[in-house]
């Protein structure tokens, strides 16, 4: 068995570093041979140690293979090191943005005891690298300047290399499968490709909705591919056990990947509901974070989540009647992880703080969603998880992006921009809008799911880092502990890696 992540951590122990040790371990302690393509200075530059400001700044490579060392030391390591490929470097050199981004190389490919290139081994290298370069900007259009070219250049160096080295070590390791962080940072995501082209299979994994809990599977993990089973129904236990999450979430009391976005939450105040009053019906805008690594897999309908506001934008002056709220997304204003393209922006280049009926609130304001959702006739979102619990709530719900929870009918989800278009239309002038009630029954099906039976629990090997927010540190424990008959999360991967199981908790924990 072979793991890859060199996108979860430089110092220190990231969610993902910790899922990807503690699963390999596991396993070790199984019997499972394990073997770890590592970093040893393999990339000129990586996604984590990129500093978006000063771009020819060095990764803290020294630092980031000394914790490699303690971290796999009980493990077969085999360690890749960067070499410059001149001739790419001369043929990328003086490449506009949009030609980096349609960039391509052959790769090759080989058979037997020698290497012929073929038409199927073209690595489409600068798609596979625009995420990651969106993630360390933090914006989704990206600006065709030197600073970003530069960057571009050296992610498409390094992928090409993460390549070359991958492929060889595929070649002498011949593992029956490969597990990797989330396939959307290019190191990763090349090593996906690679694996998806050779029939290998791969498992990726990312933060699960619990916390100190992850996701694994056989599709892409920020993607949540989950299958929940069609005669599945929720007991009064388990019914309860949803309501009680709920309760908390509503109060703004949860975290994610370690991070706790609402330290308090408001009630709507009177001068918000006095504006209210001059309008028949409200109806709420929810956004994302552009650069999201989700961000990829929902833009089905429109190119990105602006390409709908901007469709948004333009209905709302037809319908005076209505105040739209628009409600940019907590995550948007991170410290540290700011966005540089955010709905902030978008709201003064559009002017649409001068729209009378369009009423926005901004990341750092802690009013209440959910009271929110409470107050209004129906709810558009582009892909948020507050779409399932508006939906949940009881309230239509219009989904702009594909969603984790689009796989079941739990929202509205039209799949074209003409048919959105015109179900948002048709529910503002709609005296009463009928819900299908499947969409309620199906939203708490998937959301129990999601928490109870697909987020695999590590609470019991993790402790909160006390220093950097969403780190953690190991707990003292016995190998024995990872073993499968002791750790439901490990049963769940040892029966998903070796029997082709479907990484979800044998029973409600």
């Amino acid at each position: 068995m072979a793991f890859f992540n060199a996108s979860t951590r430089l110092t220190g122990v990231s969610l993902n570093a910790a899922f990807s040790l503690l699963a390999s371990l596991g396993l070790q302690v199984s019997g499972v041979p394990v073997v770890r393509f590592a970093c040893k200075q393999g990339m000129s530059l990586c996604v984590l140690g990129t500093d978006r400001n000063v771009p020819s700044k060095l990764p803290p490579c020294k630092a980031c293979i000394a914790q490699s060392r303690v971290l796999f030391s009980d493990s077969l390591v085999i360690p890749f090191s960067y070499k410059i490929d001149p001739e790419l470097t001369r043929t990328i050199n003086n490449l506009p943005l949009e030609e980096l981004s349609r960039f391509e190389i052959q790769l090759p490919v080989r058979v037997g005891q020698s290497t012929i290139q073929i038409s199927s081994s073209v690595l489409p290298v600068g798609q596979l690298v625009l995420p990651s370069l969106r993630w360390v900007l933090r914006r989704h259009h990206l600006q065709d300047d030197e600073s970003t070219r530069f960057i571009f250049r050296q992610y498409i160096l390094s992928a090409n290399h993460v390549a070359q080295e991958f492929s060889a070590f595929l070649d002498k390791v011949d593992p029956q499968a490969v597990v990797l962080f989330n396939g959307q940072f290019f190191p990763e995501a090349v090593a996906r490709w690679i694996c998806l082209q050779r029939g290998l299979r791969v498992i990726t994994h990312e933060v699960g909705l619990q916390p100190f809990s992850a996701f694994f599977t056989d599709g892409e993990a920020t993607a949540y591919p989950l299958q929940v089973p069609a005669d599945f129904t929720l007991s009064e236990v388990q019914d309860k056990r949803l309501d009680d999450y709920l309760s908390q979430r509503f109060q703004g009391q949860f975290s994610m990947a370690g991070i706790r976005f609402w330290s308090e939450m408001s009630g709507l105040n009177e001068e918000f509901l006095h504006l209210a009053e001059g309008y028949k019906q409200i109806v709420p805008i929810f956004t994302n974070v552009i650069f999201d690594t989700s961000q990829p897999h929902s833009n089905v309908i429109f190119p990105h989540m602006f390409a709908w506001l901007d469709m948004v934008l333009s209905i709302v002056p037809q319908h005076p009647e209505t105040l739209f709220v628009l409600r940019a997304h907590p995550d948007e204003n991170r410290p540290g992880k700011a966005s540089q393209e955010s709905v902030s922006q978008w709201v003064a280049q559009k002017h649409a703080n001068m729209v009378p009926n369009l009423f926005f609130i901004d990341s750092d304001q802690v009013l209440s969603s959910y009271e929110l959702i409470q107050h209004s006739k129906f709810v558009l979102v582009y892909n948020s998880t507050i779409g399932l619990e508006a939906s949940i709530l009881g309230h239509p719900v219009i989904s702009a992006g594909r969603a984790r929870y689009t796989q079941l009918p739990t929202v509205f989800f039209p799949s074209t921009s003409q048919e959105y278009l015109q179900q948002v239309n048709s529910f503002l002038d709609a005296k009463e809008i009928f819900v299908p009630s499947e969409y309620i029954t199906n939203a708490r099906r998937f959301l129990y799911y999601q928490l109870f039976r697909s987020s695999l629990p590590f609470a019991d090997f993790l402790q909160e880092d006390d220093i950097w927010p969403g780190f953690v540190k190991l707990k003292k424990i016995s190998c024995q502990s990872l073993t499968p008959s002791l750790s439901p999360a490990m049963n769940s991967i040892y029966k998903g890696i070796l029997e082709n199981g479907n990484f979800l908790l044998d029973i409600d924990l």
